[in-house]
C-alpha cells in the first residue's frame, strides 16, 4: 500500500479496509484480517492498525469478538456510502465547482465532461 502525506497512515488504512468492505472483499459479519496481519500485507507497525482499527471501531464498522478477532459489522457497507456521499457532496463536489469557476469553465462545459466520464464508466 502506497501512503499520501494528505492523511494520516492509520486514516487511509482505515479508508481501505472501508474500500474493501464497500467493493465486497470484507463481508458483512465476515472475519478481516488481524491487526498484525493487516501491519504485515501493508508494511507498518502493528500499533498503528491496531490505532486504525479502534477508529473503524469507533464509527461501527468493525466489532470485535474475544478471542475470534475482528468482523465487518452488519450495514457497515450503508454506513459508509452513505458517509462518503455526504463528504462527496459537501466537500469535493463544491471544491471541484469552485475551482472549475476560477478556471472559467463554463456550466455546460462542466455538464458536457461530466456526461463524457458517466459514459466511459459505463
Amino acid at each position: 500500500m502506497e501512503f499520501k502525506n494528505t492523511k494520516s497512515i492509520f486514516t487511509q488504512i482505515g479508508d481501505d479496509v472501508k474500500d474493501k468492505i464497500m467493493e465486497g472483499e470484507y463481508a458483512e459479519d465476515g472475519k478481516i484480517p488481524s491487526t498484525r496481519e493487516l501491519a504485515g500485507i501493508v508494511g507498518v507497525n502493528p500499533n498503528t492498525t491496531i490505532k486504525a482499527y479502534a477508529a473503524l471501531q469507533q464509527e461501527g464498522i468493525i466489532y470485535t469478538q474475544r478471542g475470534k478477532g475482528y468482523f465487518v459489522c452488519v450495514g457497515a457497507k450503508d454506513t459508509i456510502v452513505n458517509s462518503k456521499k455526504s463528504e462527496f457532496l459537501n466537500e469535493v463536489l463544491p471544491e471541484t465547482v469552485d475551482h472549475a469557476h476560477k478556471l472559467g469553465i463554463t456550466l455546460d462545459e462542466f455538464q458536457n465532461y461530466l456526461k463524457d466520464l458517466y459514459h466511459e464508466e459505463k
